[in-house]
């Protein structure tokens, strides 16, 4: 009696199956000269990123002992003791605080004015564009210092040339000084980050905003609908960067404060780190550089989960 014969599923299913093909191995051309470009990058990070970070935190752990109170100062293992004194410290608190608020303003006019100016430069309907290309870029050429005594003089009443607004408006004030440093970083910054948000717009296909005008779609919804879409990588890149910046503030305040009583040693976090590494208490002060690296490894991570849900919805 012969078998009865199988359906044709069935008898896909009952025959032997062939092993999955094993997946290639890809075999890398020139590994030696590979090495060649990396080994550079890799030894100048390690020496000057991956080194200091480390000799920060070990720094961070240390404690200065005395023998009596004139005695010679040793330093020896704490522990977490700087770590707990720097959550305790109310002023550096303070200034997290000040800095966080100096941001939610400051951040979103700079990077405004920036997406503005790309668009203008990026518009057919813009003319000169090699000009305002420059005048917009020109403020990230003057250093910070440089960029920060200036306006500091603008906003001295007794220096100012514009007298009649200083002498009514104290922008050095305790009440107005933070908001006079958004001014000065804003105004060095917009051009750069212009400059990166203007490359994005730079490197859309022409015919997408060709199929566009064929649709009917005018220039500002083309900016709306197509451009801003398309480059939001750029824009979430340039937030991502204004915030560490925000965060390592320091370069303003410290010029400020020869114009301004209201900017003290506490004023910013890494103008209390410069302080106290001065006192000298090179320990705390790197306790504190700890502290605010993590900070800002947390926010700008944050902002940039935030930034991929929204875009994934």
């Amino acid at each position: 009696m012969s078998a009865p014969a199988l359906p044709a599923a069935d008898a896909r299913s009952a025959a032997p199956r062939s092993p999955a093909p094993k997946p290639r191995k890809i075999k890398v051309a020139h590994p030696k000269a590979i090495a060649v470009f990396i080994v550079p990058f890799a030894v100048l990070f390690t020496l000057f990123y991956l080194i200091p970070i480390g000799y920060a935190i070990y720094q961070s752990l240390l404690v200065v002992e005395r023998d009596g109170t004139f005695g010679k100062a040793t330093q020896v293992f704490g522990g977490l003791s700087q770590y707990i004194a720097v959550f305790q410290n109310g002023p550096f608190w303070e200034s997290i605080g000040r800095v966080l608020a100096f941001g939610v303003v400051q951040v979103p006019v700079m990077l405004g004015l920036a997406l503005l100016f790309a668009l203008l430069l990026d518009s057919p309907l813009l003319r000169g564009k090699r000009f305002f290309r420059l005048a917009f870029f020109v403020p990230y050429a003057v250093p910070g210092v440089i960029a920060a005594i200036m306006w500091g003089f603008l906003y001295s009443p007794n220096l100012s040339p514009f007298t009649a607004l200083t002498s009514n408006i104290s922008f050095l004030s305790a009440d107005l000084v933070l908001w006079a440093i958004a001014n000065v970083v804003t105004w060095v910054y917009v051009g750069y980050n212009m400059l990166i948000i203007y490359s994005a717009l730079l490197a859309i296909p022409t015919e997408i905003y060709e199929a566009a005008r064929l649709d009917g779609a005018g220039q500002l919804r083309i900016a709306w609908s197509i451009k801003i879409p398309l480059i939001m990588p750029a824009i979430v890149l340039t937030g991502i960067f204004s915030i560490i910046g925000t965060l390592q503030l320091l370069a303003e305040p410290q010029v400020f404060r020869t114009f301004s009583s209201a900017v003290t040693s506490t004023f910013t976090p890494n103008l209390m780190v410069y302080s106290t590494s001065s006192i000298p208490n090179v320990s705390l002060a790197a306790a504190f550089s700890v502290v605010l690296a993590l900070a800002t490894f947390v926010l700008s991570f944050s902002f940039l989960k935030f930034t991929q849900r929204k875009e994934g919805k």
